[in-house]
């Protein structure tokens, strides 16, 4: 029987989580306890505590409770960002979330995969870059190594895979740019 994947094989690359397995694992502990049951309205909270444990969080930004953050310290999100219910970003690698940025409900962005040729099943990370004023409508996924540039409208429950221009409207599984997003000047 020839081998697809060895799971026996596997190695976890040198550093990639990029803390220690204490760190991680308090992170882990507090994100599923203080953090989740903080109420709504403790933004702040919630940002002080992604800052401490290395995340990069600007003014006003707005995270909810749901929230999950794998690696905070691979974590950026600009200015008076929204990272709604639900959202999963799986840092892997890192999450670069621009200024006024809306991450709508159950939005998974995704930095790391499997690389299905080699049997050891070899882990990777690649970054994703959100630039300024992007909105991902409800359920949209993102895959590794993705750029969604500046004022880009990504619609309900669409699946990105490669980058996107700036001040689109995109949708659909792949996304496609569909037509020129409003804006006022």
């Amino acid at each position: 029987m020839p081998d697809y994947q060895r799971l026996d094989k596997f190695q976890l690359p040198e550093n990639f989580r990029g803390r220690s397995a204490f760190v991680v694992q308090l992170w882990w502990l507090v994100q599923d306890t203080i953090f989740a049951w903080s109420p709504q309205f403790l933004y702040a909270w919630r940002r002080f505590l992604l800052r401490l444990f290395g995340a990069s969080i600007g003014l006003d930004v707005l995270i909810r409770p749901t929230v999950r953050v794998t690696f905070p310290w691979k974590l950026s999100v600009g200015d008076y960002s929204w990272i709604g219910d639900h959202v999963e970003l799986y840092t892997l690698g890192e999450i670069n979330i621009g200024a006024h940025c809306v991450i709508s409900q159950r939005s998974y962005l995704c930095t790391g995969s499997h690389d299905y040729s080699k049997p050891g099943f070899d882990i990777f990370a690649r970054p994703i870059h959100i630039a300024d004023q992007v909105w991902l409508a409800g359920d949209v996924f993102i895959a590794p190594g993705v750029t969604i540039g500046e004022g880009t409208l990504v619609g309900l429950r669409s699946t990105v895979f490669s980058d996107l221009p700036a001040g689109m409207i995109c949708f659909g599984n792949p996304a496609e740019p569909i037509k020129p997003r409003p804006h006022t000047s």
